[in-house]
């Protein structure tokens, strides 16, 4: 995906910009309300994250209303320190179509993210996975390899979930200890690589091509070798 971020705070925008490149989206930067809006309105995104209080004399409020004014449905994650309820309505009723406050994990602005680009893409809910011949079914709960069912437990179920979800995307510890482990803090042991041996022990090694890659000081990436 393409996305935009408006954020002002160095460190945030830092933080989210290496994120979803390390996710494997395109990122754009602006770091001002007048900028952001230039952006926003004359080139194309699959999602807008923006802050709503910004420099440059615009603030995100003064965007969203604009860009709904020129009838850009552009789906925009609103990023914000202001948490009251009152003002989450403010910028929902703005044009927002999701509001996440200020501290945040990485992994669930990430998801709410690319199921508002899904939904502006018009697409119906996910319920089933597949990465070559390997098929996850999130309603029943089963995974299967070749037309053979795979017994997983449930946080080996969530791991492959959350890396299938990103095939083709280098999948970092950061993203699994958030996204798998709800770990927002970096817990130095090695749970995220005995989960994936144990993993790949059962998707993997009964089957002749791997589907699970480890990708040398950067994280994981399940894909179909070409």
């Amino acid at each position: 995906m393409r996305i935009l971020v408006v954020e002002d705070d160095k460190d945030v925008a830092g933080f989210v910009v290496r994120g979803l490149r390390e996710a494997g989206h395109v990122v754009e930067h602006a770091d001002n309300g007048r900028d952001g809006l230039f952006l926003a309105a004359s080139e194309t995104f699959d999602a807008v994250i923006l802050d709503r209080m910004l420099p440059g004399g615009i603030d995100g409020l003064h965007i969203l209303e604009t860009l709904r004014g020129q009838k850009n449905a552009v789906p925009v994650l609103i990023l914000s320190a202001l948490a009251e309820v009152d003002e989450r309505v403010r910028g929902l009723k703005a044009g927002g179509d999701d509001y996440l406050t200020k501290p945040f994990a990485f992994a669930e602005l990430l998801a709410r993210v690319e199921a508002l680009a899904r939904r502006g893409k018009g697409d119906g809910p996910v319920t089933k996975l597949a990465v070559g011949d390997l098929e996850l079914d999130l309603l029943s709960r089963q995974v299967k390899r070749a037309g053979q069912k795979i017994d997983l437990q449930p946080r080996e179920f969530r791991l492959l979930e959350y890396l299938m979800r990103h095939a083709g995307q280098v999948v970092t510890r950061t993203m699994l200890l958030e996204g798998v482990w709800d770990y927002h803090f970096d817990p130095q042991t090695n749970v995220i690589d005995v989960h994936v041996s144990r993993l790949r022990q059962k998707v993997d090694k009964p089957f002749p091509t791997p589907l699970i890659h480890t990708v040398r000081n950067a994280g994981y990436m399940v894909k179909v070798e070409a």
